[in-house]
């Protein structure tokens, strides 16, 4: 890991598509400070033929922010990586894990498992063109190919190339039959193979990724790892990660408070600046307030609080104190 301001990568926030956007890394960001974002993956040819300002813009206030790549020509990498550090990106990540059928057809993601010389070529591609981390997300195999050799092998591989931080979703990618959410449930997680990787690699920065849920499960992980990267878990119950800066990165400045009103309150002046800056016709609050629906996630009243936000006639208002009413309603349901 390449020396940066920020703290070791301990905990992160996966990339999800449709959710990890710049708005959700925003609010992610109010509720802990010091676990690492992900970007959505962006394609080299998104990046290369399209709107770059799209795609890249994101706030200071994210840092530390990596932005994931998909793609699987070096030259295009390298190009599309040079613009992530541009950007101010601290990280770039290659996708070797998603199995969708668009990536297939792509011939990156997953399929890129298969072609461990391929990843080596473009990390080192990547390498040349920037001075920031460059790290890899992948599986621990691909089909029924279920031998730890196979995931030894790619690491090993591609860390000659001059990757140091490996992320590892603890099951294989079915690329055939089914779907990117099965993909996430049906695979066993395998969580040992993560281990045994760094055993086999201890210079290497080994993160676990996959079913991960509980606190307790992370420090399990950490007893083995480096860092542990959360999916759904982190999107679903939010705020469960306050606890983390205190617990994961108690050596580095935390925020003054961190109850739901305050992130709540700290969002605020974002949704305004958002909503002045881009008009309503080019961004609605619910572009925003759809990544917060579960901040009152096991709290009385959550229910109310996720309708009156789900409300299209009170979003289409566009006033952002709307989740200040749903807070107020939702306190008062609970003293009924």
């Amino acid at each position: 890991m390449k020396s940066t301001p920020y703290g070791k990568r301990t905990i992160s926030v996966a990339p999800m598509m449709d959710w990890t956007d710049r708005h959700c890394r925003m609010f992610h960001r109010q509720i802990t400070r010091h676990s690492w974002l992900y970007t959505e993956m962006v394609t080299t040819g998104a990046l290369l033929h399209g709107d770059v300002a799209r795609h890249l813009d994101f706030n200071d206030e994210e840092h530390p922010v990596a932005l994931q790549l998909g793609g699987s020509e070096p030259a295009d990498l390298a190009r599309s990586a040079k613009l992530g550090q541009q950007w101010g990106y601290d990280e770039i990540n290659l996708n070797c894990g998603c199995p969708s059928e668009r990536v297939q057809r792509g011939a990156f993601g997953a399929c890129l498992m298969a072609e461990p010389a391929l990843v080596a070529d473009c990390v080192k591609a990547m390498r040349d063109a920037v001075t920031i981390d460059v790290t890899v997300k992948h599986r621990i195999g691909i089909d029924d190919i279920d031998s730890y050799d196979f995931v030894r092998d790619f690491v090993g591989t591609i860390a000659q190339a001059g990757c140091t931080t490996f992320i590892v979703h603890a099951r294989n990618a079915v690329l055939k039959g089914l779907s990117p959410k099965q993909n996430r449930e049906i695979p066993p997680l395998k969580y040992e193979a993560a281990y045994r990787l760094k055993k086999d690699f201890p210079a290497l920065e080994i993160i676990v990724n996959g079913g991960v849920k509980t606190q307790a499960e992370i420090d399990l992980h950490l007893a083995h790892v480096d860092g542990v990267m959360l999916g759904r878990e982190a999107y679903h119950h939010p705020f469960s990660m306050a606890a983390f800066d205190a617990r994961y990165y108690p050596d580095l400045p935390r925020q003054d408070m961190t109850t739901r009103l305050a992130v709540i309150e700290r969002m605020l002046p974002y949704i305004d600046e958002q909503l002045a800056r881009h008009g309503a016709a080019g961004m609605r609050l619910n572009s925003v307030t759809r990544h917060m629906l579960g901040l009152m996630t096991g709290m009385p009243g959550a229910r109310l609080f996720r309708q009156i936000l789900s409300d299209s006639t009170r979003l289409a208002d566009g006033d952002p104190r709307l989740l200040l009413e749903a807070m107020g309603r939702m306190q008062l349901l609970t003293l009924e």
